[in-house]
């Protein structure tokens, strides 16, 4: 889910923090690119490499596309865009990194092939550089172990469109410089991003809570309970979301949201996390969502998706949905792995979503989502949705 942008997303950054002169970006894809725009607009020089020309292309192109939009708009001048455009250099050689500050890593989302750049910047960038990994859900320890500076790993996740999205995860793991997350952190700030630093789990704090609500929904639509437009409308109209949960798998991808769900099932091993028999033969049908042209729903025509107006299935349908959701956020809290105000901007700044959770239960009261979540767990069957016992 992408939230809208007011015009200050797209101004320039005036506060450079002069730790870091130099950024690199490797992997020129949409996030990528937007990531090189986030910093070349915050003043930096940077230098984007992808493993090829045609790449390398694309990610000047997608560069250009975005700031003609600002320009277009005029939320930036020509000549603001065109010095952002002139701090950017484009290659494909991995030695224009050797004297980054920062090198991000933004290349998708396949651990093997994450180490792999990784050793390749450990060889090339100089000792003190520090590498991040934009990745949303797979280890950053493991990442970091492909190089022998694991003390200088971190994640610095990013949320798409990189340029408006004023969320960023800073994932710092065991090994990793205290003071190199907290460098992280305030460069994070300079950019004008609301930071929020965790530890090294899958998913993080948003792709955790957001694929385990799509996951459920899923489970919803395998067991009979609603239908695929039952579903999405229930969350669309009755907690104004901008996108129902099917809806936003084929946005995503559902072959992407799987390889996610697929990580988290096998750090919790809780059935709830176990990707859903109708994303699994969606994937394997060759059905991906809208990248595929079709996935829960049919792409090929401009077709609207259609609403439904059976109330009360969507009503149950939406009270399950949420609560389990709550119940998740509540959890994440209590654990200790973030705090209460950085899953509020989590689900509110990374996903769109119009309220945080704990704005929800604030407004619902504790008890009432107690009561909910005891009485889904014995109506279900399924345990993992019982109230934490304080």
């Amino acid at each position: 889910m992408a939230s809208s942008a007011d015009c200050s997303n797209f101004c320039i950054c005036q506060t450079r923090d002069m730790s870091f002169k130099q950024i690199g970006v490797v992997g020129l894809g949409i996030m990528g690119a937007g990531i090189v725009e986030v910093f070349a607009r915050a003043g930096y020089a940077v230098t984007g490499v992808a493993e090829s020309g045609p790449a390398v292309t694309a990610g000047q192109s997608n560069l250009a596309k975005s700031l003609g939009r600002a320009v277009t708009k005029e939320k930036l001048t020509q000549d603001e865009s065109d010095e952002i455009t002139a701090r950017v250099i484009f290659g494909e050689d991995f030695s224009l990194l050797a004297n980054c500050d920062l090198v991000i890593e933004a290349a998708p989302e396949i651990l093997s092939l994450k180490t792999q750049i990784f050793r390749q910047l450990d060889a090339v960038v100089k000792p003190a550089g520090i590498l991040a990994t934009n990745t949303s859900s797979l280890s950053v320890t493991d990442i970091a172990h492909a190089t022998n500076r694991p003390a200088q790993v971190v994640g610095m996740h990013f949320f798409n469109p990189a340029p408006v999205q004023k969320f960023v995860e800073v994932i710092s793991t065991a090994k990793s410089d205290p003071k190199v997350v907290a460098q992280i952190a305030e460069l994070g700030t300079s950019l004008g991003k609301h930071l929020a630093q965790i530890s090294d789990q899958p998913g993080f704090i948003v792709n955790k809570l957001l694929l385990r609500y799509l996951n459920h929904a899923v489970q919803i639509l395998d067991s009979g309970q609603g239908t695929k437009e039952q579903i999405d409308a229930a969350m669309r109209e009755l907690s104004n979301y901008p996108m129902g949960p099917c809806e936003l798998l084929d946005l995503i991808g559902i072959d992407t949201c799987v390889e996610i769900l697929k990580t988290i099932h096998a750090d919790t091993g809780l059935e709830i996390d176990k990707p859903a028999v109708g994303m699994v033969e969606l994937v394997a049908a060759g059905h991906k969502g809208r990248k595929s042209g079709a996935g829960f729903y049919d792409y090929s025509q401009s077709a609207q998706i259609p609403t439904d107006s059976n109330e009360s299935v969507k009503k149950q349908i939406h009270n399950d949905l949420l609560i389990a959701y709550l119940g998740d956020c509540i959890a994440m809290e209590a654990t200790g792995y973030a705090a209460k105000s950085d899953i509020d901007s989590g689900m509110r700044l990374g996903c769109g979503l119009p309220q945080g959770p704990f704005e929800v239960i604030d407004s619902m009261g504790i008890e009432s989502v107690r009561a909910a979540q005891a009485e889904l767990a014995q109506r279900s069957g399924v345990t993992d949705y019982q109230p934490l016992a304080f």
